[in-house]
């Protein structure tokens, strides 16, 4: 762990400091830090700092500060050799488990190379001649205005149905647990290898989620013209999208390896972020 690479949620105050503190102790311990553009700026630092998006790549090791949001908008570029330790300033997350009273022990655990790893998978979605890579999930939604969005879904070749709907979700496992539950997915492990289609508020009750193998291509078409229907990407990125447009997504060769501290399994998050169990 030569360099350390570190992004933090500028609209939090606490995350801000926290970032501060650390960032101070890793530099007395001799070791680089490279900060994104936007955290350098907050915290006035005029150390090494890049893009968010190439903050992985000047990296041994990547930190974020903030919750889900934020490393998401790390892990989604950052090279699948950069190890990334999410540590939650706020309610747990499912990505983030790390808490701030945690974090010193488990750092040290880090930098002395004491830890696990855990693969995430992602995909690759393309549009036209652009592509993104994605942790979570690809979102079509319609705008506030829009009517039922009406698109026309085929797997690796294979027609599957026009779903009406007010939009789609193509998700991750690891995504699973996030939109893709609220309307109504299931929870997929994060490790096994799967997509699954979720619409959104369907017109038709028989249209449920779909879960597919990772190996299978997902293409969408929107059949309806002149409305204003957007792709989001990871909650992260969005883009508008037409009836011109194909939207393609498969699995991406490029994995993300978040650091696994151990202290809790899967199921001990869901239980938690979930309240399973309570009266």
């Amino acid at each position: 762990m030569q360099t350390i690479g570190i992004s933090a949620k500028v609209t939090s105050p606490s995350a801000l400091d926290y970032a501060a503190r650390v960032i101070a102790d890793l530099r007395q311990r001799g070791l680089g830090v490279c900060l994104d553009y936007a955290t350098a700026d907050k915290l006035d630092d005029r150390g090494q700092c890049v893009a968010k998006g190439d903050l992985g790549r000047q990296s041994n090791l990547l930190i974020t500060f903030g919750g889900d949001g934020t490393l998401l908008s790390v892990a989604r570029h950052a090279p699948p050799d950069v190890p990334i330790l999410g540590v939650n300033m706020g309610t747990l997350g499912f990505l983030t488990e790390v808490r701030v009273e945690e974090f010193p022990e488990t750092l040290e655990h880090v930098l002395a190379g004491d830890f696990q790893t855990e693969e995430r998978m992602t995909v690759d979605v393309f549009v036209g001649e652009r592509s993104y890579r994605v942790l979570n999930d690809a979102t079509i939604n319609k705008s506030a205005l829009a009517r039922i969005v009406e698109m026309r879904v085929t797997v690796s070749g294979a027609f599957v149905s026009n779903f009406r709907a007010d939009g789609l979700i193509v998700a991750t496992p690891t995504g699973s647990t996030a939109y893709n539950l609220s309307a109504g997915g299931p929870i997929i492990h994060p490790t096994m290898s799967a997509i699954v289609i979720t619409p959104i508020c369907p017109h038709m009750l028989t249209n449920r989620p779909i879960v597919l193998p990772d190996a299978l291509d997902v293409e969408i078409r929107i059949a309806a013209t002149n409305q204003e229907i957007f792709l989001t990407l990871d909650g992260q990125e969005g883009l508008p999208v037409t009836a011109d447009d194909c939207i393609r997504v498969r699995k991406s060769a490029n994995s993300v390896k978040l650091v696994r501290t151990g202290e809790k399994s899967y199921f001990d998050v869901l239980r938690a972020k979930l309240k399973w169990g309570e009266a």
